[in-house]
Order: structure tokens, then C-alpha cells, then sequence
């Protein structure tokens, strides 16, 4: 599924760092692709380079409201060179 081509608006009750929030919006803003989640309706998982972001989207309005984040696992590991 695809989202939120046009200007994103995001609500942040729990306060993520704003580098958090405006990745997020870069990320939507760009036609992400996200992950409906199935249990709940009108949740979705949108997987960043780094970061997977929980986020619900209002029927109502349209508003994209962050919930959490976790690590994107899916991604390679960094490797580091001495």
C-alpha cells in the first residue's frame, strides 16, 4: 500500500526526537510503501533505512500519528573497520 504523496501532517504525542518525525515525513512524503497491520485497522508499519516507524492514519482527517519506532532489522549490519 502507498501513502501520503501529498504534504504529510504528523502528530507526535510521545515526543520522538525530531530527526525521528522529519525522517518519517521524508519517508511518506516520497510515496513509502507501508505495512497495514493486521489486527488493527488503520495501522501501519512504514520501514525506513534504519528505522521502522508505527503510525496510525486518521480516517477522519488524514493526520499521521507516530506512535513508535524500533530498529529496522531487515537491513544489513554496519560493518566497521579498524
Amino acid at each position: 500500500m502507498t501513502c501520503c504523496t501529498g504534504e504529510v501532517r504528523i502528530e507526535d504525542p510521545r515526543n520522538h526526537p525530531a530527526e525521528t518525525v522529519l525522517g518519517l515525513r521524508d519517508i511518506l512524503s516520497g510515496g513509502a510503501t507501508i505495512v497495514p497491520d493486521p489486527k488493527r485497522l488503520g495501522f501501519y508499519e512504514v520501514h525506513g533505512d534504519s528505522l521502522v516507524y508505527y503510525i496510525h492514519v486518521s480516517p477522519v482527517n488524514g493526520n499521521v500519528l507516530l506512535l513508535a519506532t524500533w530498529q529496522n532489522e531487515t537491513q544489513p549490519a554496519q560493518l566497521t573497520h579498524a
